[in-house]
């Protein structure tokens, strides 16, 4: 009986993180981090302010937790594309980076509000930090799919390369509708198979 409650009480703890959160999407979207306040979260769904702070501590907490939930979804889009390619029996490392890329960009159309938002710079102290290192995280994983050699070029080449298709997710986010989308997508394909210093196989 315990042991039931103990999985109804975390599945609520979870459930009430992402209904704060869903809510924090919608605020901090319409009004930006330094205008939302915290009543405009709590507003949004009915809980309390008391639970609202267990959960996150306050409100620049909350912004954090919802770029941290942006980059996980992000990074999961990326890598179930990798995986499905690679179990279709793909074997190449270029094809393989590409597959992840695209997926990368199509959830950057798919949350562009959020691109948008965190990239506006209306943030709360220690943002920056934490994006940054995200980033740094990205490119390491990357690094171990393309197999590049580790030195100054190969090193050079996966920052190039994740740095590339990061400001085309700004590009994506910031598209006036699907075709230019699709554009700004075909196009950082062909830079990458330009840049790319592997062979296809």
């Amino acid at each position: 009986m315990a042991r039931g409650s103990g999985a109804w009480q975390w599945s609520r703890t979870v459930e009430t993180r992402e209904v704060f959160l869903d809510a924090a999407r919608e605020v901090f979207g319409e009004k930006g981090f330094t205008e939302a306040s915290v009543a405009d979260v709590v507003e949004r769904t009915g809980l309390s302010v008391g639970s609202l702070y267990h959960h996150f501590g306050a409100k620049g907490e909350l912004f954090l937790a919802l770029y941290e939930r942006h980059h996980a979804e992000q990074e999961e889009h990326a890598s179930r594309a990798v995986a499905e390619t690679r179990a279709q029996g793909e074997e190449s490392r270029l094809e393989l980076f590409l597959a992840g890329a695209r997926a990368y960009l199509d959830g950057a159309w798919q949350r562009r509000d959020l691109m948008r938002l965190f990239r506006e710079g209306d943030a709360p102290p220690g943002f920056e930090g934490a994006r940054h290192a995200r980033i740094r995280e990205w490119i390491w994983r990357s690094a171990a799919l393309l197999n590049t050699t580790d030195d100054a070029l190969g090193r050079l080449t996966v920052s190039t390369l994740t740095s590339l298709i990061s400001e085309a997710a700004q590009e994506v986010a910031a598209s006036e509708d699907r075709k230019a989308k699709d554009a700004v997508v075909e196009a950082t394909e062909t830079l990458i198979r330009r840049l790319a210093p592997f062979s296809p196989s």
